[in-house]
């Protein structure tokens, strides 16, 4: 790639949203550069053999889709396949393992008989039903405002109004979500399940007053608007490998192992690529980076117009690979059901709350509350014919309420280990059989298990404290009386820069595996050329 060349848009980091970016521009006929640090595209959203010898590819930082929009697919031609897991959630009760809550989005009746087994009040299914029911009506109206000009707030507001949604707005939007959920239900295992999808990756208690809590749950609502979260087959990485195609088919130049060392004024970008220094300009510089990341780029020192962006992560992630599944302390239901959704454990709304207050003096939780996923379960292709055979599993594992704050340069070794002991052992306290004697081992013998730290994802993946939303969430709508008086502000995408448009999950309606981040910032490059035209 020669120096000193000229684009119509650069694009530093080629995740899946840059990649999104990139394939809208380049089908619009721009000339565009996508510059990605890693050896390979698609940053967090990839597949990769976790562990050496063994024929596995996982999805190692993401695992599930439900905020990409059809829109996008259909927009960009990519063939991506989402498969629909049966069963939504199984959680066993810490009080007597020998039972649990298992939700089965295909047998409403066993679902209900699933309730009463676990010892919740008479009418808390059908309170659970009417919850989310409730939620589904504001969800439902905002979803396709994701992929269009923000509305104000008193625009999805009306919005909401109109649809039926007002008493969900109120709940999920006004006040702090952990009110609708205690008034709603009574159970302390129920009442954490719904709590579980305000907390994801977000350091928070059901009460905030910031409702940080609330954005995250509205997040883990509104895909679709039902906010149903699939399985990719093929791993993440067949995800990001369809935009890399429809990026590189429209004529895209991507870039791998070129690391940005500046963004500067007047469209600039400094990078180094196959050991020499590079720089190449463009009318627009599309920042898929953090936010914190690409203020580091611009030599920013003063603080960020957004202290969202700062905020940390509040999680450890490990991956195993298993010679089975373990059998369950709950006899009732198999595996394979309970696998078969999302795992909850440990997560009672007592749970929860005693977990972040703990987190909050600078310990570890114990019970750690984690959730678990099964990607194989649903998409066996994931595993090589030989491991399929065998009947090995891979499990996903999401500890809640570790902050970044109890991670540090000097103690990551230390506190990885101490980690995954916590996850190990809140496994282990719902299951017959001790997970680690079900771990595959590699050809050199070492068991299948990695953990990853907020700090090993920062390091892996360039997140800064390890926040996979790349900062705190935003509104997807902006507060009356906000200037929206350009393409950028329109679509969420401005920074105090006007040739700097944020293009990933540092936008205002980023977070997730969505694309909507990519999309809104090509719709505002577009709109900003189509003006300039009618000058």
């Amino acid at each position: 790639m020669p120096s000193n060349k000229e684009f119509d848009a650069i694009i530093v980091g080629g995740g899946h949203n840059g990649l999104a970016a990139a394939a809208y521009l380049a089908r619009a006929g721009r000339d565009v550069l996508v510059l990605e640090k890693l050896d390979h595209p698609g940053g967090a959203a990839v597949s990769a053999q976790a562990f050496d010898g063994v024929d596995a590819r996982l999805s190692r930082y993401s695992y599930l889709v439900s905020l990409l929009p059809q829109q996008v697919i259909d927009d960009l031609g990519l063939n991506i396949e989402l498969a629909r897991r049966r069963y939504s959630s199984y959680t066993p009760d810490p009080r007597d393992g020998s039972r649990g809550l298992l939700i089965d989005n295909g047998d409403e009746a066993a679902t209900a008989a699933s309730f009463a087994s676990v010892g919740a009040p008479d009418g808390e299914f059908r309170a659970f039903t009417g919850f989310y029911a409730s939620c589904r009506q504001l969800t439902e109206t905002l979803w396709p405002t994701l992929t269009a000009p923000l509305p104000t707030r008193s625009e999805a507001r009306s919005l909401a109004a109109r649809a039926g949604a007002a008493a969900a707005w109120e709940a999920m939007i006004e006040r702090p979500i952990g009110q609708a959920i205690s008034k709603d239900l009574q159970s302390d295992l129920v009442r954490g399940v719904v709590l579980t999808d305000a907390l994801i990756g977000t350091f928070a208690r059901a009460g905030d007053e910031d409702l940080q809590q609330n954005i995250c749950f509205l997040y883990h609502l509104i895909g679709g608007g039902t906010g149903d979260w699939d399985v990719p087959v093929g791993g993440m990485g067949a995800v990001s490998g369809e935009l890399e195609r429809a990026a590189r088919d429209a004529g895209a130049t991507i870039l791998t192992s070129a690391d940005v060392t500046a963004v500067r004024p007047g469209g600039t970008v400094d990078y180094r690529h196959g050991g020499q220094d590079h720089t190449a300009t463009a009318r627009w510089i599309l920042s898929n980076v953090a936010p914190a990341v690409l203020d580091r780029l611009r030599s920013r020192s003063t603080p960020p117009e957004n202290p969202n962006h700062r905020r940390e992560g509040a999680q450890v992630k490990v991956n195993l690979l298993l010679k089975r599944l373990p059998r369950l302390l709950d006899g009732s239901v198999s595996p394979e059901a309970a696998f078969g959704g999302t795992f909850h454990i440990n997560e009672t709304w007592s749970q929860l709350d005693d977990a972040y207050l703990t987190a909050a003096a600078g310990t570890v939780p114990s019970p750690l509350p984690c959730e678990i996923y099964c990607h194989s379960l649903t998409d066996p292709s994931i595993l090589s014919p030989e491991l399929q055979a065998a009947g090995a599993q891979t499990l996903t594992v999401f500890g809640l309420h570790v902050p970044d704050r109890l991670v540090t340069a000097e103690n990551n070794e230390d506190r990885r280990a101490e980690l995954q002991d916590a996850v190990l052992a809140s496994l282990n306290s719902v299951l017959a059989e001790p997970v680690q004697e079900l771990l595959l081992t590699d050809p050199a013998g070492r068991p299948c298990i990695e953990t990853k730290t907020t700090l090993d994802i920062e390091r892996a993946v360039g997140m800064p404290r390890g926040n996979i939303f790349h900062g705190g969430l935003d509104w997807p709508f902006v507060e009356d009386g906000d200037r929206l008086d350009t393409p950028a502000r329109r679509w969420g995408v401005a920074t105090d820069d006007p040739q700097i448009l944020l293009c990933g999950s540092g936008a205002r309606r980023g977070g997730a595996v969505s694309a909507i981040g990519g999309q809104n910032a090509a719709m505002a490059v577009l709109e900003s050329d189509l003006s300039l035209r009618h000058e």
